[in-house]
């Protein structure tokens, strides 16, 4: 189980990353399943050859921001619907994974990263890495935080609310959405490079459906935890990518297939989609209702 909290904070990065473009931008961006591939492979691959871990770390999510520029590019100066834009990119990631990797696995077991450390000291797996995680998870949550409190913060929450009232107050939607992307699919990349070390691997095809992971995450931790506030909404993201890898987790416990998996994901994103419009859960008070109502109870 604890390694099922350490995986659902890593993972949180990346629901962030998708929650800016998901939520924020409201941008169906599908470059996330390359762009996870790619800061794992080029992170790796960085290590491998020596580079230290910390800078190789950093080269994989610039990797990602790259391709979430280029994305935004084909968007916004191409013209190109966005939904095929994000599918042309990660389409052609999918060659550049393996032209950076030189072939489809690199294993890190023996090489110095991130994790070795944690490893070393026998911390991995322990109450101390969910804590060191969960600490990187939540400077990155209330940097994004500050970030949309800033005027191009707020100006790229506009654009996702009304683009064309956002321009015709003179502010440079273009540039707004190719930053957004390029942030977002930074953080995925970055949430690569650390599941590539933490796993001992990076292969081509582990960000395969991805992007059904993220948008359980962030759906699922929003139905639960609710986004009236941009602090709550991140919250919520990162406590939804816990609360998924604690559902397949215990998905695998009960005995089921793990090729089932990707079902699951997506069945538990239409339930968190669907149950909440049902009559007879409407009647359910929420977190946020049942807080409200104990402050009630308290005055």
């Amino acid at each position: 189980m604890n390694a099922a909290l350490e995986l659902g904070l890593l993972y949180g990065i990346m629901a962030l990353g998708v929650y800016l473009t998901f939520r924020i931008l409201n941008f169906p961006d599908l470059t996330v399943d390359g762009s996870f591939t790619t800061g794992a492979a080029v992170a790796a691959s960085l290590i491998i050859n020596g580079v230290p871990a910390p800078l190789a770390t950093l080269a994989g999510a610039a990797s990602g921001a790259v391709a979430g520029l280029v994305t935004g590019v084909l968007y916004t100066k191409g013209r190109i619907d966005g939904l095929l834009a994000g599918i042309l990119t990660m389409i052609a990631l999918w060659s550049i994974n393996l032209r950076i990797m030189g072939k489809s696995n690199l294993p890190l077991l023996r090489e110095d990263t991130l994790m070795t450390p944690l490893r070393d000291a026998g911390l991995l797996g322990g109450a101390w890495s969910i804590l060191i995680f969960a600490v990187a998870a939540l400077v990155i949550k209330f940097a994004i935080d500050w970030f949309l409190s800033t005027d191009l913060g707020l100006s790229i929450q506009a654009t996702g609310n009304n683009e064309q009232m956002i321009r015709s107050l003179g502010v440079n939607t273009h540039r707004t959405t190719i930053l957004t992307l390029a942030i977002s699919n930074g953080l995925v990349a970055l949430c690569g490079a650390l599941i590539a070390q933490y796993q001992g691997f990076a292969d081509v095809s582990m960000g395969i459906g991805l992007i059904l992971v993220g948008l359980a995450s962030v759906i699922v931790g929003q139905a639960v935890f609710g986004r009236r506030t941009i602090f709550l909404a991140s919250l919520a993201v990162i406590g939804g990518a816990v609360i998924y890898r604690l559902v397949i987790f215990f998905a695998l416990g009960a005995g089921l297939n793990p090729n089932d998996m990707k079902l699951i994901s997506a069945l538990l994103v239409v339930a968190a989609l669907l149950l909440p419009r049902w009559g007879f859960l409407k009647r359910v008070p929420s977190l946020r209702q049942m807080r409200s109502n104990a402050a009630v109870k308290a005055n």
